[in-house]
């Protein structure tokens, strides 16, 4: 069930001793910035426009032919606008860009109301005069209460706006800084770019290093990162930005074109960009309040702002100075308590049923290979966090950094053949349903790496990183589509996150299912 056979390519780029291994997650706070000198994140518009509903809806309810009929209108009103998000407005929110959405909400909720009245007593169904009016009445004074709490937040967009980063190549930065700066409505004032190319031409200054992106971010108040473009070696500085308060969001400073053909190949470009994977590796993108709220961390590793990782429900782009935006809220995936449930249930039952086979295999190996039967390995797992695997030994390597940094040993001729067969059945991994058990991993998730080549390969391909959003597996997507031995890298990085943004309990059944039926014609680990 596991893919490793060859020979990496990035083990043959890399030195064997000089290539060191990095954590994909270092400790918290080992480089962290002020956070008391930080401006205060603003708050978000929600209450005050749940108020204008409300109120809203009060106000109609002299229309209705029972006083206590306006409560069943306004939780109705309320739960609707929650659906289409109208409490969490765009970052330059206005209320005609509202009020067709406000129109058919109100007017669904009366006539459900009047259907209602209709059924239970039809002696005191309201007319369509009165269903008119109230709908009139109430549209009325939503849209003027929402009108007066989107022009004072627009006033404070202009008055007060964000101090943002913005990160990626310098010449595409300093463009659209540039832009944002000749547009103060839009509430985002950029004051520095971060990239790795110091020599991005006239504009805001070029920040390179870690000490000077903490005194802009201290001097300024820095409160949005905005993505234009890859992010290069400042990944890990750009997650640390997120979770100190930074609101996060990628810019398309891309121009389509206007020829009819072209646009439409954009258009499907865009579509398939923010599928499976090569990007953020948040667990999930999201809309949230505008470009003064603060987000949720996750994993630090981004690549370019057009392959992004999407969630099951995707975002809609907004339009801030022109540009494309997409407000991006990485955080670590909450696990579904199914998918946990499904683990300890499966792995319990395996376990219990293959306790005969662990023996037979566990006595083999240690009559033919003598002491040291299980083979314990440093693994990444979850969120960057190592953890120990286990399998049955099948090969002693050399020494430890052998161990560490040599791609596989299937194949070596001077394993015995017991070995060799449990590699090629796969029962060299039995022991990991004891992993999964115990909470390490996942029946069906990435497969876990080493922390060497998850050094490399989240440096090398775009989107590796993000596979440690979720718990890692024995057996997962990238496996049943024969992503095995010498296979592509950056295509499992993709088919891993295509799992993670795709995740149902239906498709993890689907998967084993499949597993099994390939264990059927086994073709080794």
């Amino acid at each position: 069930m596991t893919v490793e056979r060859t020979v990496s390519p990035l083990a043959a780029q890399q030195p064997q001793r000089g290539f060191l291994p990095v954590p994909l997650l270092p400790p918290r706070g080992a480089r962290g910035f002020p956070a008391r000198q930080r401006s205060a994140a603003r708050p978000t518009p929600a209450l005050p426009l749940l108020l204008v509903d409300a109120t809203a809806a009060l106000t109609a309810a002299p229309a209705l032919p029972h006083s206590l009929l306006a409560a069943p209108l306004l939780l109705a009103v309320l739960w609707l606008n929650a659906l289409a998000a109208l409490y969490r407005p765009p970052a330059v929110p206005a209320v005609l860009d509202e009020l067709p959405a406000l129109c058919a909400r109100i007017t669904v909720s009366w006539c459900a109301l009047a259907a209602l009245v209709a059924a239970l007593s039809p002696a005191h169904a309201p007319s369509i005069r009165t269903l008119l009016t109230g709908c009139a009445l109430q549209t009325a004074a939503s849209c003027a209460g929402r009108g007066l709490v989107h022009w004072r937040r627009r006033r404070m967009l202009v008055r007060n706006p964000s101090a943002a980063l913005v990160v990626g190549p310098a010449a595409t930065a300093q463009r659209v800084a540039a832009a944002f700066l000749r547009r103060p409505e839009c509430g985002l004032r950029p004051v520095g770019v971060l990239a790795d190319d110091p020599a991005g031409g006239t504009g805001l200054p070029v920040l390179s290093t870690d000490e000077e992106v903490q005194r802009a971010v201290v001097q300024n108040g820095v409160r949005v990162v905005l993505l234009v473009g890859p992010v290069g070696e400042h990944g890990l500085l750009v997650r640390e930005l997120v979770e100190d308060g930074c609101a996060l969001w990628e810019v398309d400073a891309g121009v389509p074109s206007y020829d009819p053909v072209a646009s439409r190949a954009y258009e499907e470009t865009d579509r398939t960009a923010y599928g499976p994977s090569e990007g953020v590796p948040g667990k999930g993108i999201t809309r949230t309040d505008g470009p003064g709220s603060t987000a949720h961390a996750g994993i630090g590793h981004w690549s370019s702002p057009r392959t992004r990782t999407r969630t099951r429900t995707r975002t809609p782009h907004e339009r801030i100075a022109g540009f494309s935006c997409r407000r991006l809220e990485v955080g670590r995936r909450p696990e579904s308590p199914a998918k946990r449930a499904l683990d300890l249930l499966v792995s319990g039952i395996l376990l219990l049923l293959a306790a005969p086979v662990l023996l037979a295999c566990a006595l083999v190996l240690r009559l033919s290979e003598g002491p040291g039967v299980v083979f314990r390995q440093e693994r990444v797992g979850q969120d960057g966090l190592p953890f120990t695997l286990l399998k049955f030994r099948t090969h002693r390597p050399a020494d430890e950094h052998e161990a560490a940094t040599r791609w596989s040993v299937a194949g070596e001729r001077d394993m015995s053949r017991f070995c060799r067969f449990l590699r090629r059945t796969s029962l060299d991994e039995l022991p990991q349903l004891w992993n999964v058990f115990r909470g390490d991993m996942s029946l069906v998730g990435p497969r876990p790496e080493r922390p060497y080549f998850v050094a490399g390969f989240s440096r090398t391909y775009p989107g590796y990183a993000a596979r440690h959003r979720m718990r890692t597996g024995i057996t997962g997507l990238a496996q049943i589509q024969g992503l095995r031995g010498d296979t592509s890298i950056e295509d499992r990085a993709r088919f891993d996150n295509a799992y993670i943004d795709d995740w149902s309990l239906w498709q993890d059944i689907c998967i084993l299912l499949r597993t099994a039926a390939a264990l059927v014609r086994p073709t080794g680990s």
